[in-house]
């Protein structure tokens, strides 16, 4: 089967399935609640995009004789990445109202490959240095990724709670249980401070990959470049991307940031290290031409 129908065909599974959350937990609540958050048919059916998905980005990175990594197989591995994360974290919490927006930016990254291929590598691709510096990278860049998208869901939440529960107060009605005041997919989600502790824990396993994956950058940078580490904007943005989440973990532990103050943080760390690679790389390929 041509690459491009398999594209097509794992992109339109990704939007089937989008369409289908946001239908039955976005748009309505399920009359009966699913242990789990998943029917078995639903965690089987997102497992059919996502192993078509791998197999396309396997083939591209490992197999393939030429390395092409551009920004689109970069986005396209994140989300990719960020799928299977989710339908492992769907074993063990209820992540319905994360489905339909993960699943439909995967629906868009699959086909960006074949569009926008992006330079062919050089002869340090085919190194197991490279692949191992790749392979964090993209693991530290999908859990960021996971991470934002809870962070914007708590936000959300959040908000809809004080408009509840002002809405409650001026009509003279007191609900206690936070919970019980959001209907659709927000009444299923596990309780904030939940939220917020698995929030953590993403960001700083990401965090924990993302010092490897620069500590791997400059530990092979003379083995695979023949020359130290260049301080260019990717190390730039990258640095300040490291600093920004160290200091959000940091700020965390020892004066025990939430909320507002933890997502500015979250959102700037992470386009910092949008800026890093896949921003660079999408002005370099398209805006400028040049591969």
């Amino acid at each position: 089967m041509p690459d491009i129908v398999i594209h097509a065909v794992a992109a339109a599974a990704y939007a089937g399935l989008a369409w289908h959350f946001w239908n039955t937990r976005w748009r309505t609540q399920p009359a009966a609640p699913v242990a789990g958050g998943l029917r078995p048919w639903e965690r089987a059916a997102i497992l059919l995009p996502l192993a078509l998905h791998g197999a396309l980005l396997y083939a591209a990175l490992f197999v393939a004789t030429e390395l092409r990594f551009g920004f689109a197989y970069a986005l396209s591995a994140m989300l990719w990445l960020a799928v299977l994360f989710y339908w492992v974290e769907s074993l063990f919490y209820n992540v319905d109202g994360m489905q339909p927006p993960a699943l439909a930016l995967a629906a868009l990254a699959v086909p960006l490959p074949a569009l926008f291929p992006g330079r062919a590598s050089g002869a340090y691709a085919a190194s197991l240095e490279f692949k191992l510096h790749l392979v964090l990278g993209m693991l530290a860049y999908s859990l960021f990724t996971i991470a934002i998208l809870h962070a914007l869901l708590m936000a959300l939440v959040e908000r809809r709670l004080h408009q509840a529960r002002s809405a409650r107060g001026a009509g003279g009605a007191f609900v206690a249980d936070g919970a019980a005041m959001l209907a659709g997919p927000f009444g299923a989600l596990p309780p904030l401070l939940t939220q917020e502790r698995l929030l953590f824990r993403l960001i700083a396993a990401a965090f924990a990959l993302l010092t490897c994956t620069l500590a791997t950058g400059i530990t092979f940078s003379e083995t695979l470049f023949g020359r130290p580490l260049r301080f260019d904007h990717k190390t730039l943005f990258a640095i300040l991307s490291w600093a920004t989440f160290a200091l959000l973990l940091a700020g965390r532990h020892f004066y025990g940031w939430r909320g507002r103050t933890a997502l500015r943080w979250t959102l700037s760390g992470f386009v910092l290290l949008l800026l890093a690679y896949v921003g660079s790389r999408f002005v370099l390929e398209v805006v400028l031409g040049r591969n």
